[in-house]
């Protein structure tokens, strides 16, 4: 285990060495420049030359990025010069919003998914699975932005039930963040949802069809015991992988659903820094995000080896 699991934790040092060069490789070929775009048209000479040097953009491209790799990894993610605070700063208190959001989303998707799969491929080709299917077909087809309007007009605007947006701070107590990232975390868990209920549903057949599980109903054993003892937990495979990228997905594609709640979330401020060409705050945003899916990946593998402990020998 000792052996698969420092495997694991190089191939995800390596992956963050290559997301970091492309990263601010991607960044720096951007068209325009940052300086001319912070201080307008009009700014003079004098200034641009000022905030450049500020910025560092007058020294060599590598320089530029050991310093700033360097700085990561000792706690420096730079300063950013449109909100005049350290980067770490600004994503301690985003993150406060995104990791809740992205942590009640999956468990909700979570506790849809799974049981709605498992029941559809306990019913293969009754109508039950054809209801469930098709509206897990619909739940995939859904933009989740639309799907965001649609309950911000339902829950909030006719029903009355939760605010439409916003974010009150967690010092206004649990239930009120809470219930502000209800909305947002809905829109965000169904249409993912729906993915994982077909791939559960998939998975199980699969299982299903094994002569163990014919095995064990020929034994007597009771249908809730072979679906949830013995089918599951062998079908979990491809379930902890969809899981593992929703919530890398979760964390990271929340772009949209928190500008639509105005939640300011990491992917609100990522969203305001590459308007205002703040590639500090995008660099450091993005590497974090980079990192988190790096660290679920780890933990999926980690379960992979739970669930099925034969993968730690092939490893």
């Amino acid at each position: 285990m000792t052996a698969f699991l420092a495997k694991r934790i190089g191939i995800g040092l390596l992956t963050l060495m290559v997301a970091s060069a492309v990263v601010f490789g991607v960044l720096e070929i951007l068209p325009g420049d940052p300086a001319q775009l912070m201080l307008g048209m009009n700014a003079t000479p004098e200034a641009l030359a000022n905030l450049r040097e500020q910025m560092g953009l007058n020294q060599p491209v590598l320089l530029r990025y050991f310093s700033w790799v360097g700085g990561m990894l000792l706690g420096d993610f730079g300063r950013s010069f449109t909100y005049s605070s350290p980067v770490i700063d600004l994503i301690a208190e985003r993150v406060l919003v995104s990791l809740p959001l992205a942590v009640i989303s999956l468990i909700l998707l979570t506790a849809i998914a799974i049981p709605v799969g498992i029941f559809s491929a306990a019913r293969r080709g009754k109508a039950a699975d054809t209801v469930s299917m098709g509206a897990a077909q619909i739940g995939v087809a859904i933009p989740n932005f639309w799907f965001a309007l649609l309950l911000i007009y339902v829950f909030a605007v006719w029903l009355r039930l939760v605010p439409s947006g916003g974010f009150p701070g967690w010092n206004a107590g649990i239930w009120p963040g809470i219930k502000a990232l209800l909305l947002p975390a809905v829109a965000l868990a169904l249409p993912q949802a729906a993915i994982l209920a077909r791939v559960t549903r998939s998975a199980m057949l699969e299982v299903l069809g094994e002569d163990y599980i014919r095995t064990a109903r020929a034994k007597g054993m009771p249908r809730r015991t072979v679906l949830w003892r013995h089918a599951l937990r062998n079908a979990m495979i491809p379930v902890l992988t969809i899981l593992g990228l929703q919530f890398a997905f979760l964390l990271a594609g929340t772009i949209i659903i928190e500008n639509v709640f105005y939640l300011p979330g990491l992917g609100r401020l990522v969203f305001q820094a590459i308007t205002q060409r703040d590639l500090i705050v995008v660099e450091g945003v993005v590497m974090l995000l980079v990192a988190s899916v790096v660290v679920v990946n780890i933990i999926v593998d980690i379960l992979y080896a739970v669930v099925d402990p034969r993968l730690r020998i092939a490893a």
